[in-house]
């Protein structure tokens, strides 16, 4: 592997890798999140965010991948803080779940759904950079949890289904780019240093990892490419730069309108210099302000 600059994930899920002759990469990246090396990507479908005219969000990049094994992934790149965020993975989830079927079929031919979620803001919890989470069903009284290869639950198997009842439940997985520390344990952590570092480390071996040096290199790319691509990239910086501008913005905000309680509360200027850290100028023009 070389140090050349590899284009972004979210770039490469929304312009190139829903191109079949790119699945494999899908598919090397899946297989090392899963730790299960015999899956294949069937296909990857757009979502309503994948959108290629003037209201095209650059914060956000979501695919539906259907694997060999019937499992719906979804895989959302995210990458401006969103308060909700975490309603709105499970609302993508159970909306999957729920469009699997139709009307009057039998529950057993729910699919199975993965939610991952690729996340380049500090999403407020935790101090690891990946977080996994599934349904599971513990005796209240007894603590013991049910075990999904038990022979009593293999019985509640329908017939005809992938999945016994306790494997069905969706799982999901979050990746806090931003946490983590570029050290290479596992599998994953080959992928994910791409994804924070925009290169491929040096001596990577997870399957199919090598394909994305060999085609994603933005040295590789067309001149159209490369200006689409970085036309992209400064997009990106203005939303982060408005959001951050946001915050700024509502932090003297609130500064201020202590400035203005604390005046008209009688406070002196050398207490609410205390408690806002503003200099005398600024009070005294808070103050009159509140004079006119």
């Amino acid at each position: 592997m070389n140090s050349q600059k590899i284009v972004r994930f979210d770039w490469a899920m929304k312009h190139l890798l829903r191109n079949k002759s790119n699945y494999d990469i899908v598919e090397g990246f899946l297989c090392a999140l899963l730790n299960d090396n015999d899956l294949t990507v069937l296909n990857i479908s757009e979502s309503e965010s994948n959108q290629e005219d003037n209201n095209d969000k650059f914060n956000r990049v979501d695919v539906l991948v259907k694997d060999s094994k019937g499992r719906n992934v979804i895989i959302e790149i995210q990458n401006t803080k969103e308060t909700d965020y975490l309603f709105r993975v499970l609302y993508g989830a159970s909306k999957n779940i729920t469009e699997s079927i139709d009307i009057g079929d039998a529950y057993r031919n729910i699919s199975k759904v993965i939610s991952v979620s690729i996340l380049y803001f500090n999403l407020g919890i935790g101090d690891d950079y990946l977080y996994y989470g599934k349904t599971e069903f513990v005796g209240v009284n007894t603590n013991e949890k049910i075990d999904k290869n038990s022979p009593k639950v293999q019985k509640l198997i329908p017939k005809g289904s992938r999945y016994n009842s306790l494997e069905i439940y969706p799982e999901y997985y979050l990746i806090q780019v931003e946490k983590y520390q570029n050290i290479v344990e596992k599998a994953i952590d080959e992928w994910i240093f791409w994804f924070k570092n925009e290169q491929i480390k040096q001596g990577s071996k997870s399957k199919n990892i090598e394909k994305v040096a060999e085609r994603l290199e933005v040295l590789k790319m067309s001149e159209k490419e490369r200006k689409q691509y970085e036309k992209y990239l400064g997009r990106l910086a203005s939303e982060r730069d408005m959001v951050e501008t946001s915050k700024e913005d509502g932090v003297k905000e609130g500064i201020k309108q202590v400035a203005k309680n604390s005046i008209l509360a009688g406070l002196s200027n050398d207490i609410i210099q205390t408690i806002t850290g503003l200099t005398f100028e600024q009070i005294d023009k808070i103050r009159e302000e509140l004079t006119v």
